[in-house]
């Protein structure tokens, strides 16, 4: 491998913080990659282990050897967010050597935080031959486990052009979606990065480019499609939530409008469950809310990291805690 594999975490400052006040346990890194957010935790934070989870075999593998000098307060195991809560339970019930250690416990720690750094890691943007990248030539794959499941070949060649428009409006394109996808559909078949990228730029009029790539979100829409991304994150935020222990925090950091929604979604339903009293009073309604706001909306990255890592211009972090049992749920 010529480049360096290893993905620059986004808004690791803010990670550390956030987790700082929760209780000695273990942290799921949901989208463990390279381990760059996993090595930060374990090095700032002596009272928590980490259990990574990754689709990604070989971002599995640097990671691994990442992690290697925590010794037992790392794990890591190679799954979907949709198997997120069979996996956990299952390494929990392994104990040592497939569920992390503090040292602090008698017993298994328990989970008290959860991580989802959403999107695409540099190991994959930067290897040609895993197709993600509308810059570099290579084949159309952007499969998260090329070992598994349709390529994005497959997808590009072979959905229906209604599909195509829908996944491309809500990647943003809007009223060019419908002329890309027939543009698509009328280029089959393409088998390339490079061919893809061409005829989604030709098919983009020069008055309405953006900053940036003109086929960047196609090739984000058609990675989403490929991979199942918002269905498998559907499954997988909730159950982290309903694993975690009181006092536990879940953090999510989200790269594009529709995984904001989502993230949103999921965790003000977490927070409300279906309360309709006023934030701050107590609850009149009967339901009784097991997590809170750790701050309202989202942050995003300083200028300083943005200046340093552009392609973290565009993160935003939301996260949420579990409330114990000695917390007014009606607040």
């Amino acid at each position: 491998m010529d480049r360096d594999p290893l993905h620059v975490p986004v808004m690791v400052a803010e990670v550390l913080e956030l987790l700082a006040p929760v209780p000695a346990g273990v942290v799921l890194d949901a989208t463990v990659g390279t381990g760059g957010h996993a090595a930060a935790i374990l090095a700032g934070h002596r009272h928590l282990a980490v259990l990574g989870i990754d689709r990604d075999p070989e971002a599995v593998a640097v990671a691994a050897a990442r992690l290697a000098p925590f010794g037992p307060r790392a794990a890591l195991e190679r799954a979907r967010f949709a198997d997120l809560q069979a996996v956990v339970g299952e390494a929990r019930a392994a104990g040592p050597g497939r569920w992390p250690a503090t040292g602090e416990a008698a017993g298994p720690d328990p989970l008290t935080g959860a991580l989802f750094d959403l999107g695409v890691s540099t190991l994959q943007l930067e290897r040609a031959e895993r197709g993600f990248s509308y810059r570099l030539e290579g084949p159309l794959d952007m499969r998260m486990d090329p070992t598994s499941g349709r390529s994005a070949a497959a997808v590009v060649n072979e959905a229906p052009e209604e599909a195509l428009v829908s996944w491309l409006q809500a990647s943003g394109e809007g009223r060019l979606a419908r002329r890309i996808a027939r543009a698509i559909v009328a280029a089959r078949p393409i088998a390339t990065t490079g061919q893809l990228a061409q005829v989604v730029s030709a098919a983009v009029p020069p008055p309405a480019r953006r900053r940036g790539h003109p086929a960047a979100r196609t090739f984000q829409a058609i990675r989403i499609a490929v991979n199942g991304e918002a269905d498998e994150l559907a499954v997988g935020l909730p159950a982290a939530l309903g694993l975690l222990a009181p006092g536990g925090r879940c953090l999510a950091i989200a790269y594009h409008s529709g995984e904001g929604r989502l993230v949103k979604a999921v965790f003000s339903r977490a927070v409300t469950e279906g309360c309709v009293c006023p934030p701050g009073q107590p609850c009149r309604c009967g339901r009784q809310r097991s997590f809170r706001w750790v701050f309202r909306g989202s942050r995003g990255p300083g200028a300083a990291e943005v200046s340093d890592n552009p392609r973290a211009s565009s993160a935003r972090l939301w996260a949420v805690e579990r409330l114990g049992d000695d917390h007014p749920r009606g607040q």
